[in-house]
């Protein structure tokens, strides 16, 4: 593909006549947009065969440019003169519209008459990156800096069920559509996926590919690596390659097959090759393989309580959050509702943390580049990280708080008396997380973190850390999420993936392990999780669903400070660097959010609910002076006074998902009661005090 691209003032353009047959019908009016991103596009015969590959390099290159550039609006213009090898006019106008369609999740996006003669006048800018001209192959791209495939060892006899059934939809996806090519087989979280080149797959596909899977019975023996993707994967993991109905698969586990009737297809999406933007696009094909009816129903069961429970689902019923187009995909807007429930866990949290001698700061969330290379984050983050030009200076949105702090410690007392030094601040930090994998709240653009940084002394570090973990224990024991174990994560074989001396990692892996003995953590030792600068504890809770989530974790970090120069004067008057402690509760408030309305299913307890407590009035007067006395006491309330009939103001409380839903009317208010739903009632009085102690409680 060819492709001339012209950052412009302005661009006019107008269709003149017909230029093939029966081309799509245009406006004859003459067009005028400014201030845009010109792409003068050739579809090519050798693009035909690497369409989804030829879409996303064109999307990337555009976004690439367009960043540079500074703008957001796009015309997409069809220019057949950039080519002589020209592609099927079919494929030409198929691949312009899902291009344009691709380029609207993120641009405002014009588009020139496709298959019309066309006249035009351009204005371009005077600066370098103004015009500049790009061929697209589609080809797999291999860079030395990827991470490598590796080889997974043994699986489970669960795991071999997920596998093989991963292996018959391959064979089906072949089948059904022989110019896809079945690529990589692996594992997320208990279910396998595949991922397949050169096709894009849908929801609607599933039945398909199911019935499909049915139908085959597997045929696996010894092969060799004939497709490159396989090579690949072989080279790396010096897995035995298997032929599985004619297909070369690369098997990076052990005896893999097993035999599976039982099977679902689960979910689509897309993937990049070996994780690189700069490769092709893959689609990814979730299944799970199942020992027999019995557990296939049991987990069918399982996924639609989880669907029933989504935070999108649930956030949008409950008016919680909402997501805007024209704000961008990854920034969630949280509602009154959804903000007071982020307010209701940052002051408890606070509380947690106040006793404990932690002072809260705030940082701005836009630092000099210069601050990111020193910290590592610069190198670490790569394309992830917003940048932004000012009249002199280049500045990033910070990814990360640590490095903030760290300039706050560096003005505070630095005695050893003065040490440990406790700082604590909600802060929105912010990576350009891609596309494809952003969902709800549970992976954004703009994470506001329960940052917390300590800085320590060696002999001080056993004991915040116990700190840190009975403030976790007791934040998740209030939600009843008493359920978890650690991770203590440390690093790979691979030293060159992390910043600092080995000898001060030794030291910082030991000093965590010890910490965890201490304070009787169940953990297990995993190697390669470690941060870049430093190992951590990882906090691994499962949620009402049996769900495992990381969410808090404590980090400990000999290197940033050194990094920066902080430093402490010991009792001998030496200059000593102290020990970094980073820490997260609840890891990000958006993606803590999202777990909660899930764990919960949007029924919040009583002192996070937006509305804890719904009166269905019948006797209005009752109602609101029963109101006022529930407010006084902090509990959130709304009066349903509405002129509706009883039964329908009862049944729309119930979907509202307040904590508690009481009736009162006529009899409530001469009796000086409250009634519930279910016909009972109990003493005004009585309710009251329940409704205080519950409140204070956080039950």
């Amino acid at each position: 593909m060819k492709l001339l691209i012209v950052h412009a003032n302005s661009i006019e353009f107008q269709a003149t006549k017909k230029a093939i047959d029966n081309p799509p019908e245009v406006s004859m009016d003459r067009h005028r947009v400014e201030e845009c991103l010109v792409i003068f596009t050739a579809a090519e015969k050798s693009d035909e065969d690497v369409k989804e590959n030829i879409l996303t390099q064109y999307f990337d290159t555009v976004k690439d440019i367009s960043s540079k550039c500074g703008t957001a609006t796009i015309v997409v213009y069809p220019y057949a003169h950039l080519s002589s090898e020209l592609s099927s006019l079919k494929f030409a106008g198929e691949f312009v519209h899902d291009a344009v369609e691709m380029l609207r999740k993120d641009f405002e996006v014009h588009q020139a008459p496709f298959g019309w003669y066309k006249t035009f006048a351009l204005d371009a800018k005077g600066h370098p990156l103004a015009e500049s001209g790009r061929t697209l192959s589609g080809k797999v791209v291999r860079k030395d800096t990827e991470k490598p495939f590796e080889h997974g060892g043994d699986l489970t006899h669960d795991q071999k069920l997920s596998y093989t059934a991963a292996l018959k939809a391959a064979v089906a996806i072949k089948q059904l559509y022989p110019k896809s090519e079945p690529v990589h087989i692996n594992f997320y979280h208990d279910e396998a996926f595949i991922d397949v080149a050169n096709i894009r797959l849908s929801p609607e596909q599933f039945k398909k590919i199911r019935k499909m899977m049915q139908k085959i019975e597997l045929s696996v023996s010894n092969g060799e690596a004939v497709r490159e993707h396989t090579k690949i994967i072989s080279e790396d993991t010096k897995g035995s390659i298997l032929n599985v109905n004619g297909l070369d698969i690369c098997a990076v586990y052990n005896d893999p097959v097993v035999d599976v009737h039982n099977f679902e297809v689960i979910a689509a999406g897309s993937v990049y090759w070996r994780g690189s933007a700069a490769n092709e696009q893959l689609s990814r094909l979730r299944v799970k393989g199942f020992s027999g009816e019995d557990t296939h129903q049991a987990y069918t069961k399982k996924r639609e309580e989880a669907e029933a429970r989504s935070h999108v689902k649930l956030g949008k019923e409950l008016g919680l959050f909402t997501i805007s187009k024209d704000v961008g995909p990854g920034l969630p807007l949280l509602t009154p509702k959804g903000m007071t429930i982020r307010r209701e866990v940052e002051k408890y949290l606070w509380s947690l943390h106040e006793p404990k001698g932690y002072q809260w700061v705030w940082t701005p969330h836009i630092a000099k580049e210069s601050l990111y290379k020193i910290s590592g984050h610069y190198d670490k983050f790569g394309d992830e990280l917003f940048r932004v030009q000012g009249k002199s200076d280049r500045f990033i949105l910070k990814p990360m708080n640590c490095p903030h702090h760290l300039q706050i410690f560096k003005v505070m007392p630095n005695s050893y008396r003065d040490y440990p030094i406790r700082l604590f601040e909600p802060a929105t930090i912010y990576r350009d997380e891609k596309s494809g994998q952003l969902h709800g709240l549970t992976r954004v653009r703009s994470i506001t973190q329960d940052d917390g940084h300590v800085l320590c002394m060696p002999e001080q570090l056993q004991q915040e850390i116990s700190t840190m973990v009975e403030i976790i224990r007791e934040f998740y024991g209030t939600l009843g999420m008493d359920k978890y174990w650690v991770s203590l994560s440390v690093r790979d074989n691979d030293h060159s993936k992390y910043i600092g001396d080995a000898a001060v990692w030794d030291n910082a892996e030991s000093a965590l392990e010890d910490a965890a003995k201490q304070n009787g953590l169940n953990y297990k030792r995993v190697e390669g999780e470690a941060a870049f600068y430093g190992p951590k504890l990882d906090f691994m809770f499962t949620d009402c669903l049996g769900r495992e989530w990381q969410l808090a974790t404590i980090q400990c970090d000999f290197n940033l400070p050194k990094r920066f120069n902080v430093e402490y004067v010991n009792a001998e008057n030496e200059r000593c660097t102290p020990v970094m402690v980073h820490r997260a509760i609840i890891g990000s408030f958006e993606r803590f959010m999202g777990i909660m309305i899930e764990h919960y299913a949007g029924r919040f307890p009583l002192w996070l609910n937006p509305v804890g407590v719904r009166i269905v009035a019948m006797n209005t007067v009752y109602g609101h002076d029963l109101a006022k006395d529930l407010r006084a006491m902090g509990v959130r309330v709304h009066v349903d006074d509405r002129n509706e009939s009883m039964g329908k103001k009862v049944r729309e409380a119930q979907l509202s998902r307040s904590t508690h839903v009481v009736v009162v009317g006529d009899k409530e208010a001469e009796c000086g009661t409250v009634s519930f739903r279910d016909g009972s009632s109990v003493d005004r009085g009585i309710f009251l005090t329940k409704m205080c102690k519950e409140l204070e409680n956080r039950e």
